[in-house]
This record gives C-alpha cells, sequence and structure tokens, in this order.
C-alpha cells in the first residue's frame, strides 16, 4: 500500500511513516513546504513531497496534522485528495486546570473533515501515541478503527494492524469517531497522573 503521511512532519507522522516503512509500505511524507517534507524524509527513509504532492500520489491519505489545522488542511487539498480514503487520526482536545477534556463540539472531527471531502473518511489510532509508535518496537497496543465505507475501513484496518503488536478492531460507524477521539483526552490524562505511556487492549473477543 503507497501511504500519504499528511502533515508528517510532526511527532505522529514521523513515528506512522518510520513503523509503516519497517512494515514494508511505501510512504510518502507530506509538508506544506517540500524541503521540510523531504529533510524529514530521508531521515526516515522514506518520499517526500508536499502534502498536495503525497496526496495525489496515494492509496490512503493519513491525516496527521494538528487537529485545529485538519479542517483547513483538508479544505486546501479536496482536489489533491480527490476519491482517495482518508484516515482522520487527530482529536481536538481542551487542557484546563482540572484536566484534559474532550471537544464540546455534537460531532467528532472526522465527521466534520466528511463534510469537507468527497472522499470516503474513516477515524483511528486514537489510542495511540507518537512515543509508543515512534519506540524501537511495535506497541503492545489494540488499535482502533471506525467509518462508514467498507473498503476505505479495510484499508485502514489493514494499516493499522501493522504498526501495532496488538490487534486492529472494527469499532464501527464514523459516528464511534466522537468516542475514540475523547478517549485520547482519558489516556492523556492517564499519562499525567500515573507519569507513564497508557494504551488500550480488547479483553474477551475471539
Amino acid at each position: 500500500m503507497r501511504v500519504a503521511v499528511v502533515g508528517g512532519t510532526g511527532p505522529f507522522g514521523r513515528a506512522l511513516a518510520r513503523r509503516l516503512r519497517e512494515a514494508g509500505d511505501e510512504v510518502v511524507l507530506g509538508s506544506r513546504e517540500a524541503a521540510r517534507a523531504e529533510a524529514a524524509a530521508a531521515e526516515l527513509g522514506v518520499e517526500g513531497a508536499t502534502n498536495a504532492e503525497a496526496a495525489a500520489s496515494a492509496d490512503l491519505v493519513v491525516l496527521a496534522t494538528n487537529a485545529d489545522a485538519v479542517l483547513d488542511t483538508a479544505r486546501q487539498l479536496r482536489e489533491a485528495i480527490g476519491s482517495t480514503p482518508v484516515l482522520s487520526v487527530a482529536s481536538e482536545l481542551r487542557f484546563t486546570p482540572a484536566g484534559v477534556l474532550p471537544s464540546p463540539e455534537p460531532t467528532s472531527l472526522a465527521e466534520r473533515l466528511q463534510a469537507e471531502l468527497r472522499a470516503p473518511v474513516v477515524a483511528g489510532l486514537h489510542s495511540l501515541a507518537a512515543s509508543s509508535l515512534g519506540a524501537d518496537a511495535a506497541p503492545e497496543e489494540d488499535a482502533f478503527v471506525c467509518g462508514d465505507d467498507p473498503e476505505a475501513k479495510a484499508l485502514a484496518l489493514e494499516l493499522a494492524g501493522r504498526v501495532t503488536a496488538g490487534r486492529a478492531f472494527d469499532a464501527g460507524p464514523l459516528a464511534s469517531a466522537r468516542a475514540l477521539e475523547g478517549m485520547t483526552a482519558v489516556i492523556v490524562n492517564l499519562n499525567k497522573r500515573y507519569r507513564g505511556h497508557a494504551g488500550l487492549r480488547v479483553t474477551g473477543l475471539p
């Protein structure tokens, strides 16, 4: 599979690109600036390109930008993405004195992203931290993907299964993205309170 990691010069994008390369996928790292993408890609042993060039050449586009840039990035890349499936991995979080809170928006970021694109959008990998993906060994965690398009979801599940030592689970329709994105807040709170690197494992399933 050829995977475009848009906004791939950040910590999560770099970690994901490295893990995918090690799994044997063809990876193109995207950035708004070609030189920046090429420099980061050279360190990781993958291709580098502008976000638009990366998106236009891929079988699956991973939007790895910060949450506050996801929708603007999608609007800018709408034509380049076309009908190529998109995996949304970002979570909107609110950092308060009481702790990290999920977004108060009535719909998930992934659902709002779907409204901006012609391509099918799936959501996933929200429970996987950049530090876990970037470790020497694949994280001993499960990954979760949700979406409404069966073919797009199958691609995302295939990707998810290659970047973790756990399992990749179909977590239902795209509406479930609100729960997956909110789970990121729970994990961040756990990590801050217990000074750890929390992940998720599902029990009771075959």
